[in-house]
C-alpha cells in the first residue's frame, strides 16, 4: 500500500528503531536494568528507542505533539494533531530473550487515532493502517478472522503481575471464557495482540489497564481489519481508561457477553 506522508514516516521510523533494538535484544544479558515498578521493567535500549522515535517524528512534523511511554510529553504547537509513542512494548519478554515485542507509533488527530504502525523486527512484520484505507501486515490485506462459534475461537488477554489489584476480574473473565472456547493465550504484548486480531490470528483480544500508548496504534489497525472494538465499560473510553473488547463481528456481542458478565 502506498500511505500518505505521515505513515510513511511512521513506517520508515519504526524500521529504524527496530533494527537497532534487535541489536540489543541480541545482546540482552549485557543491557543495563533499571526498575520502575514491580514487573514493569525499563531499560537503556527502551529509552534511546523512545529518544529516536522523537527526534525522527519532531524533526519530520515539528509542530504536532508526542506523547511517549518513557516520559517524553510534548504539547505541540498544532494542538490537533499528536504522536502516541510505545518504543518498546513487551519489555518483560524483551529482558527475558522471548522473541514477542514490537515498536508501536500512533497519529491522533482531534482526539482520534488516524494512522498505526505496529512493528515486529523479530519476525520483521510490519502492521499498519491508516483511517479509511483498510489495514495492512507487509504487503498483504489484513481482515480480521471469519470463525462465527465461540467454540473454535481463540481469544488473547493480558494478566495482572505483582501488585496488581484487578487478578480477581481476571481469573474470573478465564473462568467465563476458556469454557466456551477453544483458548486463550498471553503473549505479553498488547500491540501484537491488537495486530494478532487484525490479521485474524487471534479472534479477539479484552484487557483491563493498559496505557494509551499499548493500544492507540492497535485500535485503528483492527478497526480498518474489519473489527468490532468497545470500551470494557459501554460507558468509557479505550483511550482513557484503557479497557477494551475486540473481535471479528460474527463473534462480538457474544464474547462482549461473556466479558461483561452479562
Amino acid at each position: 500500500m502506498s500511505g500518505s506522508a505521515n505513515l510513511n514516516v511512521m513506517m520508515k521510523t519504526a524500521r529504524k528503531v527496530g533494527r537497532t533494538l534487535l541489536k540489543d535484544f541480541t545482546e540482552v544479558e549485557q543491557l543495563q536494568v533499571s526498575t520502575k515498578g514491580p514487573g514493569d521493567f525499563v531499560t537503556r535500549a527502551d529509552r534511546q528507542a523512545e529518544e529516536t522515535i522523537r527526534e525522527d517524528l519532531m524533526e519530520a512534523r515539528p509542530t504536532y505533539g508526542f506523547l511517549g511511554e518513557e516520559g517524553s510529553n510534548i504539547e505541540g504547537e498544532d494542538p490537533t494533531r499528536r504522536w502516541i509513542v510505545d518504543p518498546l512494548d513487551g519489555t518483560t519478554n524483551f529482558l527475558h530473550g522471548l522473541p514477542h515485542w514490537a515498536v508501536s507509533i500512533a497519529l491522533e488527530h482531534k482526539g482520534t487515532i488516524v494512522a498505526g504502525v505496529i512493528y515486529d523486527p523479530v519476525k520483521d512484520e510490519m502492521f499498519y493502517a491508516e483511517k479509511g484505507q483498510g489495514a495492512f501486515v507487509n504487503e498483504s490485506r489484513m481482515r480480521v478472522s471469519g470463525r462465527h462459534r465461540m467454540t473454535d475461537c481463540v481469544f488473547a488477554t493480558g494478566l495482572p503481575w505483582a501488585g496488581r489489584s484487578d487478578l480477581p476480574e481476571t481469573l474470573q473473565d478465564l473462568a467465563r471464557v476458556l469454557p466456551a472456547t477453544s483458548g486463550v493465550r498471553r503473549f505479553g504484548a498488547a500491540s501484537l495482540d491488537l495486530a494478532y486480531v487484525a490479521a485474524g490470528r487471534y479472534d479477539g483480544f479484552w484487557e483491563r489497564r493498559l496505557k494509551v500508548w499499548d493500544i492507540a496504534a492497535g485500535i485503528i489497525i483492527v478497526k480498518e481489519a474489519g473489527g468490532l472494538l468497545e470500551p470494557m465499560n459501554p460507558e468509557g473510553d479505550p483511550l482513557v481508561d484503557g479497557a477494551l473488547i475486540c473481535a471479528n463481528e460474527a463473534i462480538f456481542a457474544t464474547f462482549a457477553k461473556v466479558i461483561r458478565n452479562k
